[in-house]
């Protein structure tokens, strides 16, 4: 836990020259507003105003401004920038002038939704696996697409030069305060992932979002591009945000989806989260895909299931209960499989905790697992299953009907991410694409 004093002292002991007030849109995206830093005191004290009106799914101009309240436990020194130019970070609440939680604020929007499970007795942890592409750059910073960095494949040892790459990259997070587990390459030419330790959801959403950040920066130093698009290319695989969940008391952090004489590990309150998520699934995937590309990804490999099943073994299930070292119960969890890397990590991590809230509360009846060999027996039994919507336009119309998950983004968010995604689908749909013109311009 930082306190205000503690960063005051840090700025005027390292001679930090500005400070970088982080704070995110609708869509995911890292705004900031750089302040000088003889200002950081007035910075806790009052915030910063700043002008909301252009922010996507911002405020009417009537009422565009809003107020950047920082969360000291954000605080990191940006290690990227020249020593004379040295960056304090951090993250902020938006609130309106008057002091009020701002609706817009994707941030606010988890931290309702885990009030909501505090008052259950729950706390969530989760933790990610973080997938992207790195690809090479012209002389004049143009990224190449039809250029991956390297053309090695999943846990190949490639050379000097492109491993240094990935450890500068986990070095930097390291040096931000994150817990890295490990990184390795991943199937795709170019493609890497990198996995974080488990945290409260709230500091693993601040950490993707850093992330992000930090990736693109290491790269662009490097000459390379960066990138968290789902489908990058036809002939390579998507990159997804497998993500790790468990729920645990918040008086004891024992976790309470550990059952060691089931079958599976897996609690009662553990299979009525899980019951949860899979009956809110084909919903909420509008808010972990959240791209037109995003359903180019999905479907395409098992680590990018569509079917709404569950399974310990058979990675082709949406959500995996993974397998655990003889009592190892504390760190039992659910393997959630179809968020991707472009999510907004605070909406995402809201309707993932709202679904299996759900479940528990409704005490949603658990669905028996497809592990492979009882597929292997019964294939109409993956014929009958849900299926994932097949474009972002079919994840809108599911997620305009559930009330559970419109309920955890709010009226506000909810209202201005449906209509931020439909103005791209109808964008997308009126593209004439190459596809089009080579397949019918002769031809008719």
């Amino acid at each position: 836990m930082t306190d205000v004093d503690t960063i005051i002292e840090v700025f005027k002991q390292d001679r930090l020259r500005y400070i970088n007030l982080w704070f995110v849109d609708i869509s995911g995206g890292v705004k900031s507003i750089i302040i000088p830093a003889g200002r950081i005191e007035e910075v806790f004290e009052r915030g910063v105003l700043f002008d909301g009106s252009s922010l996507e799914g911002g405020s009417r101009s009537v009422e565009s401004e809003l107020l950047l309240v920082p969360d000291v436990n954000t605080f990191a020194v940006l290690p990227w920038d020249q020593p004379d130019e040295r960056v304090g970070r951090l993250i902020c609440q938006v609130h309106t002038p008057h002091g009020d939680p701002y609706a817009g604020d994707p941030r606010r929007a988890l931290q309702n939704v885990l009030g909501q499970a505090q008052e259950m007795g729950f706390s969530f942890r989760t933790g990610v696996e973080l997938e992207f592409f790195l690809f090479q750059m012209d002389e004049q910073g143009v990224a190449l697409p039809a250029w991956p960095h390297d053309s090695v494949s999943y846990f190949d040892l490639s050379t000097n030069f492109r491993q240094s790459i990935r450890r500068k990259m986990v070095a930097t997070l390291t040096r931000l305060g994150m817990s890295v587990i490990s990184s390795h390459h991943e199937i795709g030419s170019g493609q890497h992932e990198i996995n974080f330790g488990y945290e409260e959801a709230l500091t693993t959403a601040d950490q993707v979002l850093t992330a992000r950040v930090a990736l693109k920066s290491v790269a662009q130093h490097n000459n390379l591009h960066c990138t968290f698009m789902p489908r990058p290319r036809r002939d390579l695989p998507g990159s997804g945000m497998h993500t790790h969940q468990s729920l645990h008391a918040t008086g004891t952090g024992a976790n309470l989806f550990s059952d060691p004489g089931h079958e599976y590990g897996l609690s009662e309150t553990g299979r009525w989260f899980l019951a949860g998520q899979l009956h809110h699934a084909r919903a909420m995937v509008a808010v972990l895909a959240p791209l037109v590309n995003s359903y180019k990804r999905l479907g395409t490999s098992i680590e990018a299931p569509v079917y709404v099943t569950w399974a310990h073994i058979n990675r082709a299930a949406l959500i995996r209960v993974p397998g655990l070292m003889p009592d190892d119960g504390a760190h039992t969890r659910l393997e959630l499989r179809c968020p991707d890397p472009s999510s907004n990590p605070y909406l995402a991590a809201a309707v993932m905790l709202a679904a299996g809230l759900d479940g528990i509360r409704q005490k949603m009846p658990l669905p028996e697992p497809l592990e492979e060999d009882l597929l292997g027996q019964d294939r109409s039994r993956l014929r009958r299953a849900k299926v994932l919507p097949a474009t972002l336009e079919e994840a809108l119309l599911a997620l305009e009907a559930d009330e559970t998950i419109l309920a955890a983004l709010g009226p506000y968010i909810s209202n201005s991410f449906l209509s931020s995604r439909r103005e791209e689908v109808e964008d997308f749909n009126r593209q004439v694409t190459d596809w089009e013109m080579e397949r019918y311009f002769q031809k008719y």
